[in-house]
């Protein structure tokens, strides 16, 4: 079975009332082929509202959901509250969290399994930092990272992974083709041998960092590159560009 292209936007804590309007026209004017998944993911404020406003082939995701369904957890999102609201995806464990908000393996794990529990999919977050890329332990860290969503989460239906080399995040540093291509073959081969044969062959396992429409069509001739995860470009018109990657 094709694994379906996916294609995520990560704004990150950028927008407003205006920027979402423009951005909501932008996406809207795109063309999304019958094989690309395209979901983009605005600051948790504007979820809704962009929600509401975009077309029914473009979803929408939160950047961040708790392990909890409510209760005394100030400034927290429960992925029960997106379901409410019509939201099905999430993006969990960016390394931006994991970094900046101290969010351990074991946390992402959990929150992973919470929000499939409670019906939205999830953008799993993974990747290494330059000085482990550099110490040559980048198939040791994602395992790990990888290991700690395992552990508590048995069917891997509705989690896309998003590999991102933390090094090659909004700096401009692309990993290479051949480099992408080699962590993302050893994740599949990682999830054949821990998880199951189904998972590996059905679970999307999208590239980010750096990612822009000069070099999306390249790195999506890859085979085991199921697609992106986006960030600065998902605000620029390029975006739809990089949606046609593999057309």
């Amino acid at each position: 079975m094709a694994r379906q292209f996916f294609i995520g936007g990560n704004w990150k804590m950028n927008g407003s009332v205006a920027e979402c309007k423009k951005l909501i026209e932008m996406l809207n004017g795109f063309e999304v082929p019958a094989n690309t998944e395209v979901v983009v993911a605005p600051p948790a404020l504007y979820v809704d509202r962009v929600n509401q406003g975009l077309k029914k082939e473009i979803k929408v995701a939160a950047q961040n959901t708790y392990i909890k369904a409510s209760g005394a957890y100030t400034g927290e999102i429960a992925p029960q509250m997106l379901k409410d609201m019509g939201v099905d995806w999430v993006v969990l464990g960016h390394s931006e969290r994991r970094e900046y908000f101290k969010e351990s393996d074991e946390l992402v794990g959990e929150k992973t399994a919470f929000a499939l529990a409670a019906g939205v999919s999830v953008i799993a977050c993974i990747g290494e930092k330059l000085e482990e890329r550099e110490a040559n332990i980048t198939n040791d860290v994602v395992a790990r990272q990888m290991k700690a969503i395992a552990n508590h989460v048995q069917d891997w239906t509705n989690v896309v992974v998003a590999y991102e080399p933390v090094w090659a995040i909004g700096t401009g540093k692309v990993a290479t083709p051949e480099q992408a291509q080699d962590v993302h073959a050893f994740l599949r081969k990682w999830l054949a041998e821990n998880v199951s044969q189904k998972a590996a062959d059905e679970t999307r396992i999208l590239y980010g960092g750096s990612v822009n429409g000069g070099n999306c069509k390249t790195l999506a001739a890859k085979p085991d590159i199921d697609g992106f995860l986006v960030g600065g470009a998902s605000l620029k018109p390029e975006f739809g560009d990089i949606i046609l990657s593999r057309q």
